[in-house]
């Protein structure tokens, strides 16, 4: 199992840790590097200031969010970081939410999400496959456009640069049944948002007939620490704007992922709190257990035991939220 370490997207203001981060992870053996967006710092910035300070670590978006950008303008950032980092580029994908597709981007949330999310992939895999011009007669991403506000005249293109890789890794964060089926058939590989080595059934029908060498790349919260509860509270906190926050009360796709999980009363109760205003209350109804299954926190051997369960399940690679360098150094050591 490779290791990733997972920086996630800015708060108030850039984090002066996250490049010292990256260059500890790649200086200890790790894979990956990757930065994530909401609705502030954008994933791929912050990212391409890591390649220039860089070597080896790979660079991965978790996740770059489709209602941000065209595809094609999706695979010029992703073509272009590519070359300028020397071929160390994975770019990852997410649809987001109606919440933050259409309040903070201004666009329809498609209502069909998988259809939507195949011609995406479909437009960047054919920019950087470059055999001839992006044609695609879709329902969301036509190329070229021909809606009936559309002049005529658009023609199709290919792009001007040669990308380095024809085969630069797509991922997808997918979180229900069907997406993620559908991820393990158009991707090549999947970026779960929460994952139980305990609970993998709640995928397994998903994942049956993986393609060869298909990434199963997880995030999770790594912390080396002596009080296990006061640990889980970043955990827990994440959780709870996630679970609360990130959705409506009637669609939110985070809570259905607790739900199935085997947390549906919890879950509820979670949006019922943070939906009120009491998002201290709702981060602490969070249930430390699930909290605890699906990340790494307590003192070094708790940490060991438990990464064996992840290192026994279908996951390739563990993309650690390890917010100091001695969690990092840590984990490195015992995944060796």
């Amino acid at each position: 199992m490779r290791l990733g370490l997972a920086l996630g997207y800015w708060g108030r203001g850039p984090d002066p840790r996250h490049l010292e981060l990256a260059q500890e992870a790649e200086r200890l053996g790790y894979d990956s590097v990757w930065t994530a967006e909401s609705w502030g710092s954008d994933a791929f910035t912050p990212l391409t200031w890591i390649a220039a300070h860089t070597s080896r670590i790979r660079l991965g978006t978790a996740i770059a969010q489709m209602a941000a950008r065209s595809p094609t303008t999706t695979a010029m950032h992703a073509l272009t970081l590519d070359h300028l980092s020397g071929g160390r580029m994975m770019l990852g994908l997410g649809l987001s939410g109606p919440q933050v597709v259409e309040g903070w981007y201004g666009r329809p949330f498609p209502r069909s999400p998988l259809t939507a999310t195949r011609e995406y992939v479909d437009v960047v895999r054919q920019v950087l496959r470059r055999e001839g011009p992006v044609e695609v007669a879709g329902r969301f991403h036509a190329h070229p456009y021909r809606g009936e506000d559309a002049t005529g005249l658009g023609k199709p293109l290919k792009p001007i640069t040669h990308p380095l890789r024809a085969d630069l890794p797509i991922l997808l964060g997918a979180e229900g049944p069907k997406n993620i089926a559908q991820t393990t058939r158009i991707a090549d590989g999947w970026l779960p948002l929460y994952w139980s080595p305990t609970r993998t059934d709640a995928y397994e029908a998903s994942l049956t007939d993986l393609p060869e060498d298909f990434v199963i790349a997880p995030m999770a919260r790594v912390t080396v620490c002596d009080d296990v509860a006061e640990g889980l509270l970043p955990v827990k906190a994440m959780l709870g704007f996630y679970i609360g926050g990130m959705g409506h009360a009637k669609r939110n796709f985070h809570a259905d992922l607790m739900a199935r999980m085997g947390y549906a009363d919890e879950a509820r109760r979670v949006q019922e709190l943070f939906l009120a205003g009491r998002r201290e209350e709702a981060v602490l109804a969070v249930p430390d257990a699930f909290a605890d299954e699906i990340s790494l926190v307590g003192p070094r051997g708790r940490i060991a035991e438990r990464l064996e369960l992840w290192r026994k399940g279908p996951v390739t690679d563990l993309l650690a939220l390890a917010p100091d360098p001695h969690t990092l150094r840590v984990l490195a050591e015992l995944n060796s």
